[in-house]
């Protein structure tokens, strides 16, 4: 069965940064664009970053320079390196492919103090 398992996230002061990860189960990861994404309550969930299979990247304006994205093709994983931490960047953090296609995982919260 598909399964997306995100984890890493926590309660941080603005600044500092957190490694998130994502675990891909069955044959969600094999060939695919992973992608990150988040959401606040009452906010549309929103792309974040992303990664081809070669490895190329991706990322809205709002976190370039700060979060990098990679991947582990052969443990099926990708992470989510999120630096500089801002308060604005509080948010559930999910994975899943590009475009979407899977079952959403539970996500991951990131919680930024200011």
């Amino acid at each position: 069965q598909a399964q997306l398992v995100e984890s890493g996230g926590g309660l941080v002061q603005a600044g500092g940064s957190l490694t998130l990860s994502c675990v891909a189960s069955g044959n969600i990861f094999s060939g695919r664009t992973m992608g990150w994404y988040r959401q606040t309550p009452g906010q549309l969930r929103e792309f974040v970053a992303s990664i081809t299979r070669g490895g190329f990247t991706n990322y809205v304006d709002s976190v370039k320079g700060r979060f990098t994205i990679s991947r582990d093709n052969a443990k099926n994983t990708a992470y989510l390196q999120v630096n500089t931490l801002k308060p604005e960047d509080t948010a559930v953090y999910y994975c899943n492919t590009i475009p979407f296609a899977y079952t959403w995982g539970q996500g991951t919260q990131v919680t930024v103090s200011s």
